[in-house]
């Protein structure tokens, strides 16, 4: 999956570990990612830890997808440094999954935590082999 996921390694995403269930991601902050504030912009480290849930979420084998996603703030993020996603999965049942990501700088303080909630496709849910999501995919049902 990470392979064809060409938003996250367009913007240097590494893929450090995957496991069942959970899964490591980096990320190097640079200029383009920083707001007027001069620090990293909340939707580049929303995206990393989004993606290191993706990872976990389909360590299982079947696709899944994010049913929503939370994230909290806890400190700025400057450019030059290293972020590390570490998602682990708290709990799956039936379709469903809730999972945790949290988001250390290089220094091993947490910058954001985030709670993903996945959901697994159906068969007919699926992509089709030319890329066409079916009506359901398209409109999450």
């Amino acid at each position: 999956m990470f392979d064809a996921d060409l938003a996250s390694r367009g913007l240097g995403i590494e893929l450090v570990e995957v496991a069942d269930g959970a899964a490591v991601a980096r990320m190097r902050v640079t200029d383009v990612m920083l707001n007027g504030h001069a620090i990293a912009h909340g939707g580049f480290v929303f995206l990393l830890a989004d993606t290191a849930f993706a990872l976990a979420c389909n360590s299982w084998g079947p696709a899944t997808v994010a049913a929503g996603g939370d994230i909290t703030f806890v400190r700025p993020v400057r450019a030059g440094e290293l972020l590390t996603a570490r998602a682990t999965e708290r709990t799956r049942y039936g379709r469903s999954g809730i999972y945790d990501v949290t988001v250390t700088r290089d220094d091993g303080e947490v910058v954001a935590e985030f709670r993903g909630r996945s959901r697994t496709l159906a068969r007919a849910d699926r992509p089709t082999a030319g890329g066409d999501a079916t009506t359901a995919e398209a409109t999450g049902r």
